[in-house]
This record gives structure tokens, sequence and C-alpha cells, in this order.
């Protein structure tokens, strides 16, 4: 069991009206909480004028453990508790690809982070999904950034790997699905955050999911499944929806695996674990279960289409309309994975690399490109596995707009190096609270940043919100689908080409000959 640090008794500080929230006692349906000052006087950023408002609530537990009788179970009903639970620290982070210390089954709990002195504010909530291998409590994901601009910031743990993932036909007979227990995790703290965050000042009518890479996918399938409908007013997916002809869909959590192929994956891990039944499975335990094949990386543990909690494939749920409507801000890094900006090609490594890529599309994609030396051979290189994923999202949005009335703004991030997640703290614009130095160049971008972020999640426009007071944001329209274009965030803000159009359609033509059959 979780071990909860409670204060028993009356709470002894007297309540102050418009007092930060973290000076009051929060009551929620599971019992009395106690948060804490995101921030003091030393460790406030002077640019955010409403520091001394921001409370935070770390490690309130949103299910009861996952381990014991309770592995690959959808998550239970969350527990009370008597007293006041103090929620001033993280609870342990779910088992992952990089854990470390302070990790367990006992996982399942949520962060906020609120700005707001009555809990009547209503404010607009952010709800995020980490990405692979994370845990809520990293720094890249604190959420006073988001506070500092007006939004209520919830972050939570969800089970991942063997886990979160596991595919077996026991488990079917079980309850009459498999898998996605990971993703179950995520639709009962998405309905705990929907069913609680008044009680911290923010409105549970406008809840946007955010995310990236993984957490991208979690927030796709959050938007996709029936048992969310209605409670979602938008989605902000970074790097990771692509179309579903596109084989690189795979790995960014927003494809799935077959149920074949993730029963024989999951069957390889149940059987090198030398157990001969579901209950001794469960009994093993967590540093024996995390020795079973597969998991020392965890690739191949993923979310399956098992039409219960993944209701569709990827591209019905394009081509009919997924469960929630709602306006979408989705996006790539200039440098995403596949690009490596310290590895070179000769003429002749470049010409191979291509075509061992693209089969019959090669010759094609080359055309477009007439390096005259190894530099120009790795940036012609580059500028195709680019156009690529580019492309990709692209398609997405244009499939998405074909048969949604919603808005989609699609960006491409260019500053900092821009590899994949390094927009996440300028998203969030919490660089405050990260180990690197930072100059005042990043401060601004990572101003304007977040507050196309802050506005999107208040009304669903990254261009109105009021979030954003040092100077005007430059204007960042909507997709239009006939357009070949998206909008640049960094070094310039202005809209960004995709690829030429005549490359933008050979990439298309590769995507459906590499995967004939799509997500």
């Amino acid at each position: 069991m979780r071990e909860f640090l409670f204060t028993v008794g009356a709470f002894s500080l007297l309540s102050v009206v418009d007092a930060a929230l973290y000076d009051k006692t929060i009551t929620i349906s599971q019992g009395s909480l106690q948060g804490a000052a995101a921030f003091n006087e030393t460790s406030a950023p002077s640019f955010l004028e409403n520091w001394q408002d921001i409370s935070v609530w770390k490690g309130i537990p949103y299910a009861p453990t996952t381990g014991g009788e309770n592995r690959w179970r959808p998550p239970q009903a969350p527990p009370n508790w008597n007293g006041t639970f103090q929620a001033t620290t993280f609870g342990l982070s779910c088992p992952s690809s990089s854990t470390g210390d302070g990790y367990g089954e006992d996982c399942l709990s949520i962060n906020i982070w609120s700005p707001a002195t009555s809990a009547d504010e209503k404010l607009p909530v952010m709800f995020w999904s980490y990405a692979a291998g994370g845990a809520s409590s990293q720094s890249t994901y604190d959420g006073s950034g988001m506070a500092g601009k007006g939004v209520v910031f919830v972050s939570y743990n969800y089970r991942t790997g063997p886990l979160g993932w596991l595919t077996l036909e026991s488990l079917e007979e079980e309850t009459g699905a498999t898998g996605n227990y990971g993703l179950l995790d995520s639709i009962a703290a998405l309905k705990w955050t929907h069913a609680n965050i008044a009680a911290f000042g923010g409105d549970p009518d406008s809840i946007t999911v955010a995310g990236q890479s993984f957490g991208s996918g979690a927030s796709y399938h959050l938007m996709n499944t029936n048992a969310t409908k209605g409670l979602i007013k938008g989605v902000i997916a970074e790097s990771g929806l692509k179309d579903p002809y596109d084989p690189d869909l795979w790995g960014f959590g927003s494809d799935y695996r077959n149920m074949s192929w993730a029963y024989n994956f999951s069957d390889e891990f149940y059987d090198s674990l030398n157990v001969t039944s579901l209950s001794e499975l469960r009994a093993l335990d967590l540093s024996t279960l995390l020795t079973g094949t597969g998991t020392s990386t965890f690739i191949g543990f993923d979310p399956v289409l098992n039409y219960h909690s993944i209701p569709n494939k990827y591209i019905v749920s394009l081509d009919e309309g997924a469960p929630n409507n709602v306006p979408i801000l989705v996006g790539n890094n200039y440098n995403e994975n596949g690009i490596s900006t310290t590895t070179t090609y000769t003429i002749a490594e470049y010409e191979e690399e291509i075509k061992s890529t693209y089969g019959p599309y090669a010759a094609e994609l080359l055309s477009f490109y007439s390096p005259k030396n190894t530099t120009e051979a790795t940036t012609a290189y580059n500028s195709i596995i680019r156009a690529g994923y580019a492309t990709s999202t692209w398609s997405w949005a244009k499939r998405w707009s074909e048969t949604s009335d919603k808005s989609v703004y699609y960006y491409m991030w260019t500053f900092a190096g821009a590899a994949h997640g390094s927009e996440v703290v300028y998203a969030l614009g919490n660089l405050f609270a990260q180990s690197s130095t930072y100059t005042g160049a990043d401060y601004l971008v990572a101003d304007k940043m977040s507050s196309y972020w802050a506005n999107f999640v208040k009304t669903q426009n990254p261009n109105q919100g009021g979030s954003h007071t040092n100077g005007t944001l430059p204007t960042w329209s909507a997709n239009v689908p006939s357009e070949n274009s998206m909008f640049e965030l960094g070094y310039n803000w202005k809209k960004y080409q995709v690829a030429p159009i005549k490359e933008r359609n050979a990439q298309l033509k590769y995507f459906h000959w590499a995967t004939p059959d799509p997500y």
C-alpha cells in the first residue's frame, strides 16, 4: 500500500479570502488535501507576476496499487483516506525503460499546479501525458510555467512496458479485453480530473489533453475512445501524429499493434519467465518480472487494436471522425528522430541510404537534389527525411480536416537544435525549472511558445487568450488543407513550406507502397 502522509485533526491555518489555495484545505470525494506553494521569494522567476498565487499538489492517488492481483487489470476505484493528505511530494514513478530510484507498481498518481485563489475560478486545464520512459515528476513537465499564464496544469503517471501493454488471451478471458492498461490509466486519470479539478480552481468543461511523442499518442487515443466522449475541449499532439500509411508511424504511441502480433510478442515474454499460469505471473516480484523478454528496451510493448479502448483503426477514425471532434494543435521538430546532426554521408552513401529506404520511389526523390560534396549530400539526406515526416503530419491534418469542422494548427519547431523533445520545456514555459543554463533569447522564445500553448488551452486558438503580454504574437493561421504550409516556431514566426509539392507527392506515394494495409 502507498504510505500516505497525513495531518490528523482540524487544519489550523485560518482561511483567507482569495488567498492562494495552498493555504487552504482542499476537499474532494477521497478526502482532504493540503498542497504547497510552488515558489518562495528565492526560487520565484521574476517574470511570473502571479508566482505567489501558484499552488502545487503532488502525488494524489487516482487509483490504488497496480501490483499483485491488480496487475493487468483496469485501474481500480480511487482510494479514500482519513485526515488530511499531505500532497507535497511526488508519488512513485511507474516502472519504465529509464526508471531509476523511486519507482514501483503503486504509482498511479496525479500532480496539479494551479494559479487560482478560489475554487470558483473555473480556469482552463491542460492534462499532460509524458513521453515513453518518462515520469510525471520530471522537471521537464513542471507545470508552474503554464500556471503562470493562467492555466491549471495536470500531470499523471501511467503504466508502460509489459505492465501497461501486455496482451494475453488469458487476460482477455478475465474481462473481455486485453492490452492497453496504460491507456485505461490515462482514461481513469482524465475522468478523475474531470470529477475533481473544480476543487483546485479548474474548469472540468475546459480540459485540453496534451503530450509529446508517446504522450502525443496517448492524447490522440484519449480523443479517439468513446470512454472520454465529451470530456475534451482540445488536443495538443507534439511529434506524434502521422499519415496512416506512413511506415514510421510505429513507435510514436499514436500507432498500435494488431492482436496477433501483440499476442505473439506477449507470449514470448510470458514463456521467458517460466510461469505456468496468470496467477504465477502476478505473484512474481517486480524485479523478476522486468527480466522477461522484451523488457530491456520495452520496445514492442505498445497499444493494441483491441476494438475496446481503441475502438477503430487509425485510418477509420480519420475517415469517419473521432468520438471527440475538437480543435487540434500538432507539429514536428526540424531535427526529429531519423536525423542526426553529427552523421555525415558521402554522395555514394547518401544515394545508397535513400535507395535502401525508399525502394521504387528513391530515384524520384534523388532527382530533387544534386549534391556535389559530402556536406551537400548530408544536407540532401536530412532534407528528404525531414520532408517525409513533415509531409506525413501535413497529410494527417488534411485527412482530419476532411471529416472535421474543427481547426488544426500545424507547426515546425526550429529552435535550440530542434531535436526530438527539445520543444517541451519551451512550450510549457518552464526553463527556470531545468538544470541547463538558458539565455535571454531562450526565455523570449519560451514566452512566445508557451503563450501559444496557453492560449490554445484557453480558447482552442493559439492567437487568442491574452497569455502573451510582452508584445504582439505573430498570427498563426489554422491549417488550410489545400495549402502546402505549416507555421514555424522558434527562429521565425511565419508560414513555412512543408516540402516542394513534387517531393511531397513522392513521399505520399512511398507511404502507400511501404504500408499497403494502413494503420
